[in-house]
């Protein structure tokens, strides 16, 4: 009778110490992966209301250290981020999130009906050749998160 009690004994402090230990692994906080967000704008009067929004974001988390940031635009918004025809404070805004290694893309068919260029968009921009809608698409696939401000 003694043995057993003994064995039942170690028995429940092996349980008790087992569920212990996954408590404590499971209140610890994991390690965090780096923030993946993409950006949609495609109205082109959101333009400054989107980047600010971007501007929060990076002050909110830190810096580009803490998050990784794609901007996608399309349609009528695309027009705000001609060179040509941009003015200063974006021109500087979008410099500035271009080197802090945010990705800035631009949709290709939307390029095409506004007859642009790369080279006709302020500096950081990549091409999205399948189009706009499609990148936030791949983006998501990535794991990235979707807004639309």
């Amino acid at each position: 009778m003694h043995r057993r009690n003994i064995l039942w004994g170690a028995i429940s402090a092996f349980g008790a110490a087992l569920a212990a230990s996954r408590a404590s692994a499971a209140g610890e906080p994991a390690p965090s992966a780096k923030l993946k967000v993409a950006y949609h704008l495609n109205d082109l009067d959101k333009v400054s209301f989107v980047l600010g929004n971007i501007q929060n974001h990076l002050d909110g988390v830190g810096g580009p250290d803490h998050v990784t940031i794609a901007l996608v635009v399309h349609g009528q918004a695309l027009r705000a981020f001609h060179s040509a025809s941009a003015n200063p404070d974006l021109s500087k805004r979008v410099g500035q999130f271009a080197k802090a290694s945010l990705e800035l893309a631009a949709c290709g068919n939307t390029m095409k009906s506004q007859n642009v260029a790369l080279k006709d968009l302020l500096p950081g921009f990549i091409a999205a050749e399948q189009g706009g809608v499609v990148r936030i698409a791949e983006l998501q696939s990535q794991g990235y998160l979707y807004l639309r401000p």
